[in-house]
């Protein structure tokens, strides 16, 4: 059994109860949407696999905003299986660095590798199932779908952006509409291109309905 089968493994049986838009179906998108980037990108291809299957490992969002744990598990697991302390710092560096917190993070960090795993994560946050963990997610806080009184905020900072309680329908304008512009690269953008088009056909629909208007 290869070090990438004893991680999905691993993952699978982490994940077994996690939330919908965070379990193992999502890593197994990142996982494939990294590989397909990684095609076109001159990079250490295990090092990518092992981030990509690694990086949500322990959701802070499911952590009670402890940024700390996925990465510990992490380097738990890899650890255990006698992986290089160089592979392992990559792995945890990408893990630590390649969440959206806002917008407003500055990233600590930067590596072809990184910017691979970082763009498959918010290709999965955008276009039809983006759509629907967004709503999956906004269901499990117990969020209004939607209030035309609560207007969405913009350049939020690392620790509102956490905080933020807003209807599920603001975060398209706070986080994923804003991710086609945030991608690094060449594979990642045309791909993000269509699922941000997807999206904004969705809302057309969703406010016409809302309006009455269809």
């Amino acid at each position: 059994m290869t070090i990438i089968d004893t991680t999905i493994l691993f993952v699978k049986e982490q994940l077994a109860h996690a939330e919908g838009g965070h379990d193992w179906f999502h890593i197994e998108r990142v996982y494939k949407n990294a590989l397909l980037i990684a095609k076109e990108e001159d990079c250490d291809v295990i090092v990518v696999k092992l981030a990509a299957l690694l990086h949500d490992i322990a959701d802070s969002k499911f952590h009670s905003g402890d940024e700390t744990i996925g990465p510990k598990i992490a380097r738990e697991f890899l650890e255990s299986q006698n992986i290089s302390e160089e592979i392992i710092l990559h792995v945890i560096a990408i893990i630590e660095n390649m969440s959206f917190k806002g917008g407003n993070f500055e990233k600590k960090f930067n590596s072809k590798e990184l910017e691979i795993v970082q763009d498959a994560d918010r290709l999965d946050a955008i276009g039809a199932i983006g759509i629907a963990r967004t709503f999956n997610y906004g269901g499990f806080k117990n969020r209004p779908l939607y209030n035309p009184n609560i207007q969405p905020k913009l350049n939020m900072s690392k620790d509102e952006y956490k905080n933020n309680e807003a209807p599920t329908l603001n975060h398209f304008y706070e986080k994923l509409l804003l991710l086609k512009d945030k991608m690094n690269t060449e594979t990642g953008k045309k791909i993000a291109k269509k699922r941000h088009d997807f999206m904004v056909h969705f809302l057309a629909q969703f406010y016409a309905e809302w309006d009455g208007e269809v």
